[in-house]
């Protein structure tokens, strides 16, 4: 029995750490809202994550300190990805910890009442938040797919019609600015058309800035490395890796599934380029051009 009420101490102080870790994340991300609103509900959860602090508190009788490491985590990715993505992917890393309430529940009745705060209410006020990263996700989604999609089968079509690695980066840089304008432009004027709470140049914006980057970091190959060959190899990896970061962040801000859209974006992506790497290859047979 002592071994296991060691145990359920242990359980309880990793449960109480989880709790004040949150609390500090909650509080240093209410400071950064500029927004009165989004402020008022962080605040709110970190008022719940203190009060659930206090209740393992009671049974532990010990008082403990925030994991730091964890904290300043989840305060950068905040900074960085946006408070959503940031307050998410803490909620999503403690479901472990949140299924194991049931196993303590005979020493600390509280404990499904913990529970359903963690999953109910905190959820409803993570949903609260208005965020531009988020209104405006699906004009990010626009220009990083059709980056993703149009500039990785270019690029492969122009490494075999090309065959030179600084008059690829030159063209990519060259369609791929030119692109990102033309799709900034549509998402304006789409946007426009469509009304709702979308502001226009926002949504423009961020489609435009989308592509932009997109096309820079998959261009970037060519003016590193002389081989055309190598070069191709690398933007490809390059692709699937904004991919995966892309789909990261859409899965947990968006509670989907991370695989089923990834591999999605992934055989549209490398079957747009391989037929484009194809077409490159005929066309450079067809008219005998060689630079």
């Amino acid at each position: 029995m002592a071994e296991l009420n060691l145990k359920i101490k242990k359980m309880i102080l990793g449960f109480q750490r989880n709790e004040i870790t949150e609390y500090y994340v909650y509080k240093a991300l209410s400071r950064f809202m500029k927004d009165k609103n989004n402020r008022l509900i962080m605040e709110e959860i970190a008022d719940e994550e203190k009060k659930h602090y206090h209740i393992w508190h009671k049974y532990s009788g010990t008082s403990i300190q925030p994991n730091n490491f964890k904290k300043w985590f989840y305060i950068v990715i905040s900074a960085i990805f946006g408070v959503t993505f940031g307050v998410k992917l803490m909620e999503a890393g403690e479901n472990d910890a949140q299924h194991s309430y049931a196993k303590i529940a005979g020493w600390v009745p509280e404990a499904g009442q913990i529970q359903n705060e963690e999953l109910e209410h905190e959820k409803k006020l993570i949903a609260m938040i208005d965020e531009d990263k988020l209104k405006y996700m699906g004009s990010m989604v626009l220009g990083l797919n059709d980056a993703l999609v149009e500039f990785t089968g270019a690029l492969a079509g122009f490494t075999f019609a090309l065959r030179n690695s600084h008059l690829i980066a030159m063209t990519g840089i060259i369609m791929g600015f030119s692109a990102s304008f033309s799709m900034a432009a549509s998402e304006y004027l789409s946007s426009k058309a469509e009304g709702g709470s979308k502001n226009p140049l926002k949504a423009s914006f961020y489609t435009g800035v989308a592509y932009i980057i997109t096309v820079i970091v998959l261009v970037l190959p060519y003016f590193i490395f002389n081989n055309f060959y190598f070069s191709l190899l690398s933007t490809i990896g390059l692709a699937i890796l904004l991919i995966l970061i892309f789909t990261f962040f859409f899965s947990v801000v968006k509670e989907v599934s991370f695989t089923s859209r990834f591999l999605e974006m992934f055989t549209i992506s490398i079957s747009v380029a391989f037929l484009s790497f194809l077409i490159g290859l005929i066309v450079r047979n067809f008219l005998h051009v060689n630079v």
